[in-house]
């Protein structure tokens, strides 16, 4: 595995994950818990969301971010499973340049689609009389294009950008999947340059829709502080502060990984961040967007009376 500059890899070593077995079975159980949890809560509000009282822009992008966790959590989690089971822990080169590729279109998509989901909560609060023209399905349907497309163009550049790079040395990833900061530890050419280049990268990908997200939600709850009504006060401010919670817990873990790629000193900080935007996110998504909205409650209880008569 000590190949030279110009010879391509074949594959490369996830040594990231504790290589003690009881460690690993200790791991083992919980991540896949987590990652069963993703799965089913996702699944449930892709499902409900299809329902017909549930036809709305909010909704519709409430299923888009579903499919994105489900995916983002099925491109990191059962490899990992796998490697903690396995004393073979090796990932083919293409498989490596595949799992970048989808772990960074799809985070990128779902920044652009966060705060498209801003925007649309913006809209229903602020202009509600205009909601149904100016958030028409067409304009939903443009809005997920353009985040779909942004984060096609970011993964392709960051992905082709990495593995241009001159590899050397052993080809062991001290990561538990392949992601931009453990590749451009192998690289012994020069980085100063695609860092600076990550570095713009992430102020475009994630910080420039969490300001985004922050205006939306800074114009929403100045139109909360109008209503009269505490109650009614008080479960629109619980609804944006948990909707912020989970986003600047995204973006904080997202930034400290990718602003500082090459700085060894945190790379054990990085994994677990990596852990939390990989598979904590995803799990906690469900239960923040979806599952503590009244009208998804409501289609769920009839759901369940339904299948219960049966």
């Amino acid at each position: 595995q000590d190949a030279g500059n110009d010879t391509l890899p074949t594959e490369f070593v996830l040594s990231g994950l504790p290589s003690h077995p009881e460690l690993q079975h200790l791991l083992f159980f919980p991540i896949c818990l987590v990652y069963s949890l993703t799965l089913m809560g996702n699944l449930l509000i892709f499902l409900l969301t299809v329902h017909p009282t549930l036809h709305t822009p909010m909704y519709f992008f409430l299923r888009v971010l579903s499919f994105l966790d489900i995916s983002t959590a099925s491109v990191v989690v059962p490899k990992m499973l796998v490697n903690l089971l396995s004393q073979d822990r090796s990932i083919s080169y293409l498989g490596c340049v595949t799992q970048l590729y989808c772990v960074v279109f799809l985070a990128a998509t779902e920044w652009f689609l966060l705060a498209a989901m801003a925007l649309d909560r913006y809209v229903a609060v602020c202009w509600p009389l205009h909601y149904s023209t100016l958030l028409s399905p067409r304009t939903c349907l443009a809005l997920l294009l353009l985040s779909c497309c942004s984060g096609t163009v970011v993964s392709v550049l960051q992905t082709a950008w990495v593995f241009t790079l001159s590899l050397c040395g052993p080809r062991r990833i001290n990561y538990f999947f392949c992601d931009i900061p453990p590749l451009l530890m192998l690289s012994c050419t020069d980085t100063l340059p695609y860092e600076r280049q990550l570095v713009s990268a992430t102020a475009l990908v994630i910080l420039t829709p969490f300001c985004l997200i922050l205006l939306s939600y800074a114009c929403i709850i100045s139109s909360i502080l109008k209503i009269s009504s505490a109650d009614s006060r008080h479960k629109a401010f619980s609804t944006c502060s948990s909707h912020l919670t989970v986003v600047t817990l995204y973006c904080a873990s997202g930034t400290l990984i990718y602003l500082q790629p090459k700085s060894s000193d945190s790379q054990d900080a990085k994994k677990i961040l990596a852990l939390v935007y990989t598979t904590v996110i995803p799990t906690l998504n469900p239960l923040i967007y979806s599952l503590r909205n009244k009208e998804v409650k409501e289609v769920l209880i009839r759901v369940v009376a339904v299948l219960m008569k049966k």
